[in-house]
């Protein structure tokens, strides 16, 4: 395989290639948004309610453990095949890394904080919002990356129930025994992953900065 045969081959492929991209972006984008949503103020929750903590903490973990093939395959029956159960599996494997560093984030707040914003009268949820949040958010971005690049490497098995993403060229790769089509799927989800990884990373510090 020649640098022009690898040239020519993705050329031919380009605008599936893009499309592609773009759909396992959204696939990935989406469940993250969702997770972060329902993940931060999940993870307020179980800091605040510690009788909760074990189950909620728990029922991510063990979602984590379960083989991603396995949580499609459950999901089908209820959602049917495409970006719907897709969708549900990307957001129940995002929510562990967010929920759970929003908690140590929040653990990790210094007390002298906490008791400067009492002392100036604010509010639980003034404390929450202006103080706790804000000192927590360096965890809660950093769940938002490993949860990001999670679903970019789930979202590739997506294509086993008509998902769409660059798991596409990986299926037929498999199944045509061709090489250039696993990588021309595998390669760009890395690329995908580093690009996510970086960008939430960069977001972090200009949020970090602005804080400081």
């Amino acid at each position: 395989m020649n640098e022009e045969t690898v040239t020519v081959f993705i050329a031919e492929r380009g605008q599936e290639l893009w499309q592609k991209m773009l759909e396992h972006l959204a696939l990935t984008g989406l469940s993250t948004g969702i997770a972060v949503t329902a993940g931060i103020p999940c993870g307020v929750w179980v800091h605040k309610t510690p009788g909760v903590r074990g189950a909620v903490l728990g029922f991510t973990g063990i979602v984590q453990t379960l083989p991603s093939l396995a949580v499609l395959a459950l999901l089908l029956p209820l959602f049917g095949i495409g970006m719907k159960p897709a969708i549900v599996a990307l957001t129940l494997y995002a929510l562990l890394p967010i929920v759970r560093n929003t908690y140590t984030g929040l653990n990790e707040v210094p007390a002298a904080a906490r008791e400067a914003a009492l002392a100036v009268g604010f509010t639980e949820i003034q404390r929450l919002l202006m103080v706790e949040l804000p000192l927590a958010l360096p965890f809660i971005m950093a769940g938002v990356r490993t949860a990001a690049v999670i679903g970019v490497g789930i979202a590739t098995l997506c294509s086993f129930i008509g998902a769409g993403g660059l798991g596409d060229f990986i299926n037929r790769g498999l199944a045509l025994n061709n090489t250039r089509l696993l990588l021309l799927g595998a390669i760009p989800a890395g690329i995908l992953a580093l690009i996510l990884d970086g960008a939430i990373g960069l977001l972090a510090r200009r949020f970090s900065w602005k804080g400081s």
